[in-house]
């Protein structure tokens, strides 16, 4: 399918051909008719990405300063890598659309195959042939209403929720500031609602327009705007002043205090810059409101990913609702969208639809719109032009395919992969075409697709990576160690454990490798400390320090189904870090959680987790939430044999033993990735694993045990008799 996208480094906009995406449970597949480009947001966003670094880093200072802070707690070179990893990212543009249901999800009521419907939301509503839409974010169209029509739907919606938030009245004086699409979009409802608008804008053709879309009046910023609102509003000012203007000057801001009311209400529905002039706001005891988007569920991945709704005695005006809201006027023809377009591209010809709204063309523009091809087979799998490269393959190569192209596996394992000698990369999947066809293309894959089926069971993959969300891991492990592939998968193993006991049993069966990316015991300062204490000759005691971080508890890893929360998710490298220094199994563990009484965090945030290992050795983690996040992440140190060893943030390691320290140190933070991977693949070709199938499995089920241990208050017992 054809879908527009940038490269954010480079700026090069350009349709590509990507797979389609696959059909997921609670949304539907749509076929888009059409698109609208927000000549606002998109415009900031690829005239961004068009910019020199100096240019781009200018304009988003907070990345600047993630950047510097990285580089100070992880060196140069593993920020430098992740950085340039970001900036290859290709991007998908578009939030607007409109279209037919051609496919409906699992768990999905009130939509069928053939449906009209508007859709909404950012990585959803793509300029795309297809998109997955979930239910919350796509809306039946009513009769009267054309799929053109119908495609500025989301900017409707957010008008919408500006004159929501505005709480206007019948008869009331509104001065609308920014008289662009959702300017215009805002005027023409505030008609509807019976409200008198003067509309203020410093380009005289929107201003124009304005009085099309039914404003009373509409001035041009250089005039006395002050006599005018004084006469329009017979001297008491504005009820309310809306602001949809995008601009980086306060002067939005501060001429809304000025010809406001006493205890008017002014709502920033644009981006404006928001330094509140205290005079007029205090003296007249102004209500500042903004608007957020196109209504509540808005950044809620409950509501706008599991569909999971608000109850309208409580909610009566959610994001679905206003999309609804707006195509009832527009079908009733309160709303006339055929003023505001002045623009339509095939979307092969999308690049041109960007330089005009750009102004690059220097022709004027409002709504611009992208039309798509009727009919269009849906393709889950597009070829690269390294495809020739795994054409036949010895049945003795190794060939891997790679499920999952988030950031870490685009920073973390893949240029590891990349750069490893005696290998072949067949297929990457991810769920978003735009996402697998960049990594593809990046790391000389022979195919990208949307299904993960696609590489589990090509016929010329004989060796299957796994970097997807944690609620995927164990049945994408289950189904490429069925397909007989081997298999490493990023950490964790599952979720849960019935799911572990499937995959001993398919690893049995199958005979095939499992590996969990439980890098740091491949970190080559641990490996050094465990060398340094030779001969193990006594149990240890083993302390680890986690400065983990807060999580908000909206994060998709504490949600239990679909990150498992984050003692599975990430405590369990620590553990398994301890069975490398012990050569151990732990066999029981306790846990207690520090409770803030917070409601912004869960019982897992902050824990102390103690284990006792098979050889007598004792190890504590101790994984806080409620530390300074600059302070450094990880330290562990272990005693034992008349020593002592320290590994610091796997910057810098000691070992202390009859009164001499040994010091070493990484030329930057190490936690493992490379060697992991490359002694993943070794394996492979020796046929000796890494790490054994029991430390695994041990490992992941003492992260069961320990969340059993803090709900219970005792201590658990570990062990694989299932």
């Amino acid at each position: 399918m054809k879908q527009v996208v940038q490269n954010f480094k480079t700026g090069e906009l350009k349709v590509e051909e990507l797979p389609t995406p696959v059909l997921r449970s609670g949304g539907v597949l749509v076929r888009t008719a059409y698109s609208l480009i927000s000549a606002g947001t998109e415009r900031t966003t690829v005239a961004t990405a068009q910019s020199s670094l100096i240019g781009k880093a200018r304009q988003r200072p907070d990345l600047v300063k993630q950047v510097l802070e990285s580089v100070r707690r992880e060196g140069l070179v593993n920020t430098y890598e992740k950085v340039m990893a970001r900036l290859e990212t290709v991007k998908a543009l578009g939030y607007s659309s409109a279209g037919t249901v051609i496919e409906v999800g699992e768990g999905v009521s009130g939509f069928r195959i053939g449906d009209q419907v508007a859709c909404s939301g950012v990585g959803y509503a793509s300029h795309a042939e297809i998109n997955f839409v979930p239910t919350n974010l796509c809306t039946l169209l009513p009769e009267g209403i054309s799929l053109a029509g119908a495609a500025y739907t989301t900017l409707g919606a957010i008008a919408m929720q500006g004159i929501r938030q505005a709480k206007v009245q019948l008869g009331e004086n509104v001065v609308v500031i920014g008289l662009g699409l959702i300017g215009q979009l805002t005027v023409q409802m505030l008609k509807a609602a019976g409200c008198r608008i003067l509309g203020i804008d410093l380009d005289q053709s929107v201003v124009d327009l304005a009085i099309k879309s039914g404003a009373h009046q509409a001035i041009n910023r250089s005039e006395d705007v002050h006599k005018i609102v004084d006469a329009f509003t017979q001297g008491r000012g504005a009820d309310t002043v809306i602001l949809t203007a995008s601009t980086n000057s306060n002067d939005p801001v501060k001429l809304a205090g000025e010809i406001a009311r006493d205890r008017a209400r002014v709502v920033v529905v644009g981006a404006v810059k928001m330094d509140i002039p205290r005079e007029h706001y205090y003296m007249k005891e102004l209500e500042l409101c903004l608007s957020r988007s196109y209504g509540p569920g808005r950044y809620d991945p409950d509501y706008e990913e599991y569909g999971q709704d608000y109850p309208i005695g409580f909610v009566r005006w959610t994001e679905k609702r206003n999309m609804e809201e707006f195509l009832r006027l527009v079908a009733e023809k309160y709303v006339n969208l055929d003023l505001l377009t002045t623009h339509r591209f095939a979307v092969e010809k999308a690049s041109d639809a960007y330089d005009l709204i750009l102004g690059k063309t220097g022709e004027r523009c409002c709504g611009v719109l992208l039309e798509y091809p009727t009919e269009g087979k849906i393709i889950s799998r597009v070829t690269t032009r390294y495809a020739d490269k795994t054409s036949s393959l010895a049945k003795s190569e190794l060939a891997i395919g790679f499920i999952g192209a988030g950031n870490f596996a685009t920073a973390s394992l893949l240029p590891h992969l990349r750069s490893a000698k005696g290998i072949k990369l067949t297929g990457v999947a991810n769920s978003t075409g735009i996402s697998s066809k960049n990594t593809a293309e990046r790391f000389r894959f022979a195919f990208s697709s949307t299904d993960a089926k696609e590489v589990i069971n090509d016929s010329n993959t004989n060796c299957v990576f796994i970097a997807t969300r944690h609620s995927t891991h164990g049945e994408l492990v289950l189904a490429a160690l069925k397909a007989g592939k081997a298999v490493f998968v990023e950490k964790p193993l599952c979720l849960n454990e019935k799911e572990l006991k499937e995959i001993l049993q398919a690893q049995q069966e199958s005979g095939k490798a499992l590996l969990v990316g439980f890098n740091r015991r491949f970190s080559p300062l641990a490996i050094q400390l465990k060398q340094a204490f030779g001969l193990k000759t006594s149990p240890y005691s083993m302390i680890y320090r986690v400065n983990a971080g807060f999580i908000p508890k909206d994060n998709w890893i504490q949600d239990p189904l679909q990150g498992g929360g984050r003692i599975i998710g990430e405590v369990c490298h620590f553990i398994d870090l301890m069975q490398f220094f012990t050569d151990a199994q732990p066999i029981q563990v306790f846990a207690q959680s520090i409770k803030s009484g917070s409601d912004k965090e869960t019982d897992e945030d902050s824990v102390m987790i103690n284990i006792t290992f098979s050889d007598g050795s004792i190890g504590t983690v101790h994984y806080l939430a409620i530390g300074d996040k600059s302070f450094p992440k990880e330290r562990l140190e272990v005693f034992g044999a008349g020593s002592v060893a320290v590994l610091d943030d796997f910057k810098t390691a000691t070992f202390t033993r009859n009164g001499n320290t040994s010091k070493f140190a990484s030329s930057g933070q190490d936690k493992g990735h490379r060697a992991e991977v490359e002694s993943f693949i070794t394996s492979l070709q020796k046929n000796n694993p890494p790490i054994s199938l029991n430390s695994l499995l041990l490992t992941t089920l003492t992260t069961f045990r320990a969340l059993e241990s803090l709900r219970t208050g005792k201590l658990e017992r570990i062990s694989l008799d299932f």
